[in-house]
């Protein structure tokens, strides 16, 4: 005999969890609120959830948030995804640049998962520590000097590294030492671009 207690489904528990990320919420997470597949799958199809990616669900009549496309890719990739590169810029308003894709970072084991289209997938050998992340809502993002390391490495353009350089250390999000401190193990291009971004920020 299973020792499973059934848990009722509870819609407005349901409710408060996708509240926390947007609207959306897994599977994983609707087990909680005492939805299992085949009730997920009915209200899918019947028009009261709506099914955006593999495991992945939005309340259908939630309201519309900034960036609330960026909570869907990083929630179906799991807690130790972050939002990155090109997209992090965009979400921390550093720069003009608009993303052609949303960029996510995730640990190098995933690598293996298929990105949604319209995903670009960066990978890491090592966890991000506490100071290369930030929280922005409900999104986890790269740290300013982490998101500005890892755009000038991928190769943006050096005026628009400039541009996000001048943006973090006015607005006080990064200082040169952490600047420096994020491109110590970059390339010698990368240390050279953000170092003559950070002497330019001074005039």
């Amino acid at each position: 005999m299973s020792d499973t207690i059934a848990i009722a489904p509870d819609y407005e528990r349901l409710y408060a969890l996708a509240a926390t990320q947007a609207g959306y919420f897994t599977a994983g997470t609707a087990k909680h609120a005492g939805y299992g597949w085949a009730l997920l799958s009915h209200h899918a199809r019947t028009g009261l959830l709506r099914r955006v990616s593999r495991g992945v669900y939005r309340i259908r009549d939630y309201p519309s948030s900034p960036h609330e496309e960026l909570v869907a890719v990083q929630i179906a990739f799991g807690p130790r995804a972050f939002i990155s590169h090109e997209s992090a810029l965009d979400v921390l308003e550093l720069s003009d640049v608009i993303p052609d894709s949303i960029h996510v970072t995730v640990p190098r084991w995933r690598r293996s998962r298929p990105s949604p289209p319209g995903v670009t997938m960066h990978t890491v050998t090592r966890p991000l520590a506490p100071d290369e992340v930030a929280l922005r809502g409900s999104l986890r993002v790269t740290s300013p000097a982490r998101t500005i390391a890892d755009v000038s490495a991928a190769g943006l353009a050096p005026d628009v590294v400039g541009q996000a350089v001048r943006e973090a250390i006015s607005r006080g999000l990064a200082t040169p030492a952490t600047l420096r401190r994020a491109a110590a193990e970059r390339s010698q291009r990368v240390r050279d671009d953000i170092e003559r971004a950070i002497t330019a920020s001074r005039r």
